[in-house]
C-alpha cells in the first residue's frame, strides 16, 4: 500500500436484552475526553452509522474538557440515567466508563493500547461488557516519511504524562528514533495550557517536531505550529483531521470519521444482541482508512521540497492556501 500501507435524554425503562434485538429507542451515552477535529469526527461517525443502519437511537453527548474528574462524573451520569450502551472516545473517558459501568456495555474508540489501558485483557477477544476500536498509529513509518522531506538529527516530541495512550506512544517514538539513528528530545505537559511553553522549551534544540495522537497536545495544535513556524521547524503529525487547519508540514494517520463509522457498526451489533466478549478489538487496517496530508505552502516557507511521489500518494494537499482532497 506504499506510503499509506502499512462516538438530555430521559432514562429508558427497557435495558439491552442480549439476544432479544435492540431496544425500540436505545439511549447511547458518548463521552469524549476533549473536543478537537479528530474526536469530534469519531462522535459524528458513530451517530451517522447508526442512522444509516436505521437504528433510532437517542444520545447523551458529553465532553470531559480534558479533565479526569469530569470524565468520572460523566460516567456516573450515564449510570444514573441507565444508558443502554456507553462509548468512550479516547483512553481516559473509556477508563472512567469501564470503572463505573460494571454491567453496561462499553465500547471504546480512538484508544491506542486498550490492554495497557486496562480496558481489555487481550486484543483477540472482548470482555463481558467491554470491546472497541484501537487507533494504534504507524509511528516509525510516519517519522520515515518526515525524513524524506528533511534531514533530522534531533526529533522533538511533546506528550501528556497523565494520558496513558500518549505515554505508550512516547515509548514507541523513542524506540523508532533509536532504530533510525535520531536523537530523541522529549518534554511533557499535564494540560493543554502548558503546550506552548513546552514547545518553546525544546524548539531550539530540535530539527523537527512529532505530534502523536495525544488529545491534550492536539487540542492545542495551534500553539505548537505557532512556535514551530516562527522557529522554522517542521511539524509531523499523526492527526490529518486537525492538520487541515494548521501549518503542519505533513500528517499521516487515520480518518477518524471512518473510525467513528466502524465504532458505530460495533455499537449496533451489541445493541442488536451480540455480546462484547465475542468481539475482539478492531483496528483500522485498510488503505482507505488512512489519510496523508501534505502542506506544500508550509514546505515552501521552510525551504523544503516534498518529493513528487509523496505528493502523488497524498489524498489531501494544501497549496496556495487551498486544501484539495483527492
Amino acid at each position: 500500500m506504499g506510503l499509506v500501507s502499512a462516538f438530555l435524554a430521559v432514562p429508558l425503562m427497557c435495558s439491552v436484552a442480549f439476544g432479544a434485538g435492540a431496544p425500540a429507542k436505545p439511549l447511547v451515552g458518548i463521552s469524549k475526553i476533549v473536543s478537537h477535529p479528530a474526536l469530534d469526527a469519531v462522535e459524528k461517525g458513530i451517530q451517522d452509522e447508526l442512522a444509516a443502519l436505521k437504528m433510532n437511537a437517542q444520545y447523551d453527548l458529553q465532553n470531559a474538557n480534558g479533565d479526569a474528574n469530569t470524565a468520572a462524573s460523566i460516567a456516573n451520569k450515564f449510570q444514573s440515567e441507565k444508558v443502554n450502551l456507553a462509548v468512550g472516545i479516547a483512553t481516559p473517558t473509556a477508563q472512567a466508563l469501564v470503572n463505573t459501568l460494571k454491567t453496561t456495555p462499553v465500547v471504546f474508540s480512538a484508544v491506542t493500547d486498550p490492554v495497557k489501558a486496562g480496558l481489555v485483557k487481550s486484543l483477540t477477544k472482548g470482555e463481558k461488557f467491554v470491546t472497541g476500536v484501537s487507533d494504534m498509529t504507524p509511528v516509525k513509518q510516519q517519522i520515515q516519511l518526515l525524513l524524506k522531506m528533511k534531514k533530522v538529527k534531533r526529533l522533538g516530541h511533546i506528550y501528556t504524562s497523565s494520558e496513558e495512550n500518549a505515554v505508550v506512544l512516547a515509548g514507541v517514538v523513542k524506540q523508532a528514533c533509536k532504530d533510525l539513528g535520531i536523537e530523541y528530545v522529549e518534554t511533557t505537559v499535564s494540560k493543554s495550557a502548558e503546550v506552548k511553553q513546552a514547545v518553546q522549551s525544546i524548539i531550539h534544540r530540535v530539527d523537527a517536531l512529532y505530534i502523536s495522537t495525544d488529545n491534550t497536545v492536539v487540542s492545542a495544535l495551534s500553539a505548537v505550529t505557532d512556535v514551530a513556524m516562527k522557529s522554522r521547524v517542521p511539524v509531523m503529525s499523526a492527526d490529518p483531521s486537525s492538520a487541515e487547519s494548521y501549518p503542519v508540514l505533513a500528517a499521516w494517520g487515520f480518518d477518524y470519521y471512518k473510525m467513528g463509522r466502524a465504532t458505530g457498526k460495533m455499537v449496533a451489533e451489541i445493541l442488536k444482541g451480540k455480546k462484547p466478549e465475542q468481539i475482539p478489538t478492531r483496528f483500522m487496517t485498510r488503505a482507505s482508512d488512512v489519510d496523508l496530508l501534505v502542506n506544500l505552502d508550509v514546505a515552501k516557507k521552510l525551504g523544503l521540497t516534498v518529493p513528487k511521489d509523496i505528493v502523488k500518494t497524498a489524498n489531501k494537499v494544501v497549496e496556495n492556501g487551498k486544501l484539495v482532497k483527492k
